[in-house]
């Protein structure tokens, strides 16, 4: 047990990984029933651990991370260059996403049809989206994981303790310890990441094939490339031209954070990871405290941007529909305006939903994209994290609150458990 701790936890997914697909290969092309069922319950058995922290972790973090702000000066002013760069960063991917559409044609050549693709059973709209963040009641939002109308509860909970001052204060220590304990438990979650992997990865070869992925094979290929443009070319120019830091030093230190995204395929599952390497890369814990978790349900470059524009454009040259200046417009618009719909969960269905019907186009087509959206959604959640890193980064360095030094010398190594990391790095608790 002590040797497998030893291996670094990038070993542990990587084996995963090729694991996985050596048993998902295995269980399709001899049939195996039983290994088929055991793959689908590993994975499936990992992400529900992952949804059940959601909803409190949601809440707790956002409530905990706007009173945060009290502590931070010019609050307000780092709260408006958050969205600021949320918005500006969002316009860039979706432009990038519309672009690759646009250059390789998706879904030409495919061979599927308008048949091949059936309506969901919940889609998004803007009336659904609009109405659907004031909750009708306080227990069905976190029954029902519905996380906008979590983050809008939390939000006005977090404002209302703000204005209470000092009495507020029992409510912001039973908070806070109650976001540590959540913490504490995902993060066991955590550790089961290589198994879960084994299960998801698994399960998705072994029930779809190589044959299906060939069909998809140039929108895999676009949002592989759209994603990989944003992670790997436009964060670096960003970071070295706008925060003036060395973009290698950056995935040196968000290096454990983007790997967990990408098996996980949870923004939110992601959260407490990506905080702690945000801080590790010398962002202040005060403003990470509100960046990182506003960032987990509303910052999706690789769901909210890349992605719905890519499947417009693929569902359109399916249904022979042909899209306008003003069609790519409205994309861009719901990708900066709606992408909090997508609430930092596995998938991006109510994302692409609200999009296609903004335009008018068949909801159908959702259904020729779901059976592909577990191996896209890897890629997309990687860059939705790094992003959710990123931002802070930028408006710390320019807000001049950046630890330079602590950029400089932030490491690769798996993050610590963040109930014990003062413990682990030698730092004394603040006083509460």
């Amino acid at each position: 047990m002590k040797s497998v701790l030893k291996v670094p936890f990038w070993a542990q997914i990587v084996a995963g990984l090729v694991l996985g697909v050596l048993l998902g290969w295995l269980a399709r092309s001899q049939d195996i029933s039983w290994l088929y069922t055991t793959l689908d319950k590993v994975g499936s058995i990992f992400v529900q651990l992952l949804k059940l922290a959601v909803a409190p972790l949601v809440f707790f973090a956002i409530l905990v991370s706007i009173t945060n702000l009290r502590k931070v000066n010019n609050a307000a002013r780092l709260a408006t260059r958050t969205l600021l760069w949320f918005m500006i960063t969002s316009l860039i991917a979706v432009a990038i996403g519309l672009a690759i559409g646009l250059l390789t044609h998706p879904g030409a050549g495919t061979g599927l049809t308008p048949k091949d693709g059936k309506a969901p059973e919940g889609s998004g709209s803007w009336l659904d989206f609009l109405t659907g963040i004031v909750p009708t009641d306080v227990i069905t939002p976190f029954t029902e994981l519905n996380v906008l109308q979590i983050v809008f509860m939390a939000a006005v909970a977090g404002i209302a303790a703000l204005k209470l001052g000092d009495r507020a204060k029992p409510i912001l220590t039973l908070s806070e310890a109650v976001l540590e304990l959540l913490q504490k438990a995902l993060w066991w979650v955590i550790r089961l990441a290589p198994i879960g992997t084994i299960g998801l990865i698994g399960f998705a070869i072994a029930d779809y094939g190589w044959d299906l992925i060939g069909k998809y094979a140039t929108f895999t290929a676009d949002v592989y490339i759209g994603c990989a443009l944003v992670l790997f070319v436009v964060y670096p120019v960003l970071l070295a031209t706008v925060a003036k830091v060395n973009p290698l030093q950056f995935y040196k230190g968000a290096w454990p954070a983007i790997q967990l995204a990408f098996v996980s395929r949870s923004s939110v599952g992601t959260m407490p990871v990506t905080q702690r390497v945000t801080e590790r890369l010398g962002v202040p814990k005060e403003y990470t405290s509100f960046a990182v978790p506003f960032g987990a349900t509303t910052k999706m470059d690789g769901c909210a941007a890349i992605y719905p524009a890519l499947a417009a454009i693929f569902i359109a040259q399916i249904f022979d529909v042909q899209l306008g200046i003003q069609d790519y417009l409205l994309i861009a618009f719901v990708s900066v305006v709606g992408s909090a719909a997508t609430a930092g969960l596995t998938g991006a269905t109510v994302m692409l939903t609200l999009t296609l019907s903004t335009l008018g186009l068949p909801l159908e087509g959702v259904g020729l994209l779901m059976a592909i959206d577990p191996i896209l959604d890897m890629m997309r959640t990687a860059t939705n994290v790094a992003g959710q890193v990123v931002t802070p980064l930028i408006v710390a360095s320019r807000e001049k609150i950046l630890d330079h030094d602590a950029y400089r010398t932030a490491s690769s190594s798996p993050v610590a458990d963040p109930a014990d990391a003062d413990a682990v790095e030698g730092k004394v608790p603040a006083a509460a």
